[in-house]
């Protein structure tokens, strides 16, 4: 079974710092959740650091054995080993050069590196300490698939036509269209699915029928499926009921939280917040005040992607959802960094397309294509 992309969790662990250390380390279909392989073994004494560094090591080399043709993301409770993979942060200490070096050599172009809570590493946290411990580790622990077998290795040709579909197989075509207008995208306040959830404008209302004809006009789709505002449902339903289709709601499409800052502007986030604005202005991974950052956004946005070309392979795919989405995705076709999303605008009621095909590549087609001037 081959794999278009796959998450490396990784750990590592040191009793005394430096002391006796171990990293773990898996591979993790994201559309099955199942594991595809792990390793957690022994380092003699290291320091935490090193650990978490073999452990990232070790987690791109199962990934490059299992899923050669794969795209990664890579996820981590380690902040200085995200930080310093993803460019943002030197690295210093002699130690780990070698380590850091030999990592970026194994990921691919466009790896993404994610950092995570500690309780959403548990698995590769628990290989640590199994290895520490003298607990035997399968490679491939019985909830994976059995018959994986890597796919061949791709050709230079072939790695950087990445983006364009070498695949024979009809890609699937995911539309993504940003809901109509509403009174807070005129004011231009934050609008997250944390705050007010107000309904579309009679602007609004317009956005969305000039989507409906313009898609019914270039062939039509497949099936519609919604983040659950109601900003999104009514311009979902004006969609559905010009093309003969109800929409699905999918809970993984919903604006990200933007917490104590919803419903304000800018202007106002920037005099009663500033150093929380500053902060998330500086790291995807930053939160604002009792919401949710653009990188958990991502997370949860990859996960409701992968679920669409599971369920709706080589088909036409409506998604009617919100700015960060929508931005979230063109910067994970492009391979992007994340500090990308700053720098794209997307009007209310504009259409985006990318196609994803079988052997997981990905091309973006259009971006904030606004229908009622096609």
């Amino acid at each position: 079974m081959s794999y278009s992309h796959v998450i490396v969790e990784a750990d590592g662990g040191s009793r005394g710092n430096p002391g006796p250390a171990a990293y773990g380390a898996l591979v993790r279909d994201p559309v099955s959740g199942k594991v595809i392989a792990q390793q957690g073994r022994t380092l003699g004494i290291a320091t935490n650091n090193v650990a978490e560094y073999s452990g990232l090591v070790a987690g791109l080399e199962l990934a490059a054995e299992y899923a050669p043709e794969a795209s990664i993301e890579v996820r981590m409770d380690s902040k200085l080993v995200i930080e310093q993979m993803a460019g943002r942060w030197k690295i210093k200490h002699p130690d780990l050069q070698p380590l850091a070096i030999k990592a970026q050599g194994l990921a691919p172009f466009g790896t993404e590196w994610t950092w995570v809570p500690r309780a959403q590493n548990a698995a590769a946290d628990a290989l640590a300490n199994n290895a520490l411990d003298g607990v035997p580790i399968p490679l491939q622990p019985e909830t994976a698939p059995t018959t994986a077998t890597p796919a061949p290795a791709a050709s230079d040709q072939q790695k950087a036509m990445r983006g364009w579909g070498a695949s024979a197989e009809p890609p699937t075509q995911l539309f993504f269209l940003r809901h109509g207008e509403t009174v807070h995208t005129v004011e231009k306040r934050f609008s997250g699915s944390g705050g007010d959830d107000p309904a579309l404008s009679d602007t609004g209302q317009e956005q969305a029928a000039a989507a409906a004809a313009y898609l019914a006009r270039h062939g039509g789709i497949d099936a519609i499926v919604t983040s659950p505002m109601r900003r999104t449902r009514e311009t979902a339903a004006a969609v559905g009921e010009r093309l003969g289709l109800s929409a699905v709601v999918d809970e993984g499409w919903v604006e990200c939280s933007f917490g104590d800052w919803d419903g304000h502007t800018f202007a106002e986030v920037q005099e009663k917040w500033p150093d929380a604005l500053n902060a998330w202005l500086e790291s995807t991974s930053v939160a604002p005040p009792g919401g949710e950052s653009f990188d958990a956004c991502a997370r949860r946005a990859r996960s409701a992607r992968d679920g669409l070309l599971a369920r709706y392979p080589g088909k036409s795919v409506l998604v009617v959802t919100h700015v960060t989405p929508i931005k979230l995705m063109v910067r994970s076709v492009l391979q992007a960094p994340m500090a990308s999303i700053f720098r794209m605008e997307l009007r209310p009621g504009t259409l985006t397309e990318a196609h994803w095909y079988a052997d997981g590549l990905a091309s973006l087609r259009s971006f904030n294509v606004q229908p009622s001037l096609v």
